[in-house]
């Protein structure tokens, strides 16, 4: 990041390399879709570049670099709330051609339903629960991308995985 900080524009092509999965990953758990997640993720890396300035030295990368996939990701909410989007009918007539055995279809159930139940968490809660859980960050470093304390980002945690809980435990 310095190298790109100084004037060196390949280095950003070395940071999307090292970055670009982990980003997509974190914005797909949060957004539940694919396509949003990878629109995010450019949008990251054009806001890296265009900060490239600003950027300082003194804080973990990782930390300034998921603060921006972050605001994208509630920018992008927040325009999703007042921009509800209809749902097409899927077409079903490729189900009907490939069945899948009966242990494969409960794991992708189970699979789909705790994306959901993720999903439905509020903002607040899921972004703490997917930083901690599948990026495995340490509370510290959640607490400076969300700009809240270490104790809100536990709180927020515990809360998320007793909504998780609740939500899986009760019968369909």
């Amino acid at each position: 990041m310095l190298a790109l900080a100084d004037g060196h524009d390949s280095a950003l092509n070395e940071i999307m390399a090292r970055w670009r999965g982990g980003i997509i990953a974190f914005l797909y758990r949060l957004t539940g879709c694919h396509e949003t997640a990878l629109d995010l993720t450019q949008g990251t890396f054009v806001r890296v570049y265009t900060a490239r300035h600003r950027y300082d030295a003194r804080g973990k990368f990782s930390t300034w670099l998921f603060s921006i996939a972050t605001n994208l990701a509630r920018n992008h909410a927040r325009w999703r709330s007042r921009h509800p989007e209809v749902a097409l009918p899927e077409d079903d007539s490729r189900l009907d051609s490939a069945p899948a055995p009966d242990d494969a279809a409960s794991s992708r159930d189970q699979l789909a339903a705790v994306q959901q139940a993720i999903a439905a968490l509020p903002g607040d809660l899921r972004e703490a629960l997917v930083l901690s859980v599948y990026h495995e960050m340490p509370h510290a470093e959640i607490a400076a991308i969300l700009g809240c304390s270490v104790k809100a980002v536990e709180l927020r945690i515990y809360r998320a995985r007793q909504q998780l809980r609740e939500k899986l435990e009760r019968p369909a």
